[in-house]
């Protein structure tokens, strides 16, 4: 794991996976078994170097008689699956009554489709390991549980053209992606505007950046680059992001204009 707060989460139902099965009386190839898993497996989770899947957690405790104590470490887990950076952002986005977002260089990790998302960790350099795509898929898909909380998040998004004719995972992905930025651009909290290529002024050339308005009140700022990303409280720093992001907008076709132009370009893919 990439930070102790996750690790001491999984460190901590491995134990309790193996009090029990212990308490049981049974070796691990013999929990495997019983469970539908091998006995390398149940090894792994016990010792920490593997996250649990949710059947996994279901048939333990039925298996071993935990009457749910097992099965309730389900949430916790589910959290631990996810990136210390991706939860932290997570946790402003639970917290967000408004929220604006600018991409340069693909779609934003709030508009991807699974197939898209899966397609740029695939592609990634050095190379994720089978469980690390899955863990960041499933991290990015579950951030998008923002477009259905209620009372509503005001979204908003500029992606450049650029991102929308790449097609990153093939040019069937790359419809489908463009399908569902149509679907999400009907929504009426949800605003999506697409930056063409053509404009010879652009205030984000300082990168992808986003600007999050919370329900206390406060704002706060997300940028990213290369092998780094962070969340931005500074005041100033925050205006600075939230001039840049309001100009973008400015420059950027308007909403009804970019659906007519993502509808052209699926088009033509």
């Amino acid at each position: 794991m990439e930070d102790e707060e996750s690790a001491a989460v999984l460190r901590a139902v491995g134990r309790q996976i193996k009090l029990w099965r212990e308490a049981a009386g049974l070796k691990q190839a013999e929990l495997g078994a019983a469970i539908g898993y091998g006995e390398e497996q149940v090894s792994a989770v016990e010792r920490a170097r593997r996250i649990p899947s949710p059947g996994f957690l279901d048939k333990a405790d039925e298996v071993l008689g935990a009457s749910g104590k097992i099965a309730a470490m389900k949430k916790d887990v589910a959290e631990a699956r996810y990136p210390k950076k991706v939860r932290d952002l997570a946790k402003l986005e639970d917290e967000a009554v408004e929220l604006g977002g600018y991409g340069n260089h693909n779609i934003h990790g709030l508009l991807q489709t699974e197939e898209y998302a899966r397609a740029l960790y695939e592609m990634r350099r050095p190379s994720f390991t089978e469980d690390e795509i899955e863990r960041y898929v499933g991290a990015r898909l579950a951030r998008q549980e923002i477009f259905e909380r209620r009372p509503r998040v005001m979204l908003a998004f500029v992606q450049e053209e650029v991102t929308l004719r790449r097609p990153l995972g093939g040019k069937m992905v790359l419809q489908r992606q463009l399908e569902h930025l149509l679907e999400l651009g009907q929504l009426r909290h949800v605003e999506i505007q697409v930056m063409p290529t053509v404009r010879e002024d652009h205030a984000g050339m300082g990168g992808e950046l986003g600007v999050l308005k919370l329900n206390d009140g406060a704002t706060v700022g997300y940028s990213e680059a290369p092998l780094t990303s962070r969340v931005i409280s500074n005041p100033k720093e925050v205006q600075i992001l939230e001039l840049r992001y309001g100009i973008i907008r400015a420059q950027a076709l308007t909403p009804r204009e970019s659906l007519a132009f993502i509808e052209k370009l699926r088009g033509e893919t």
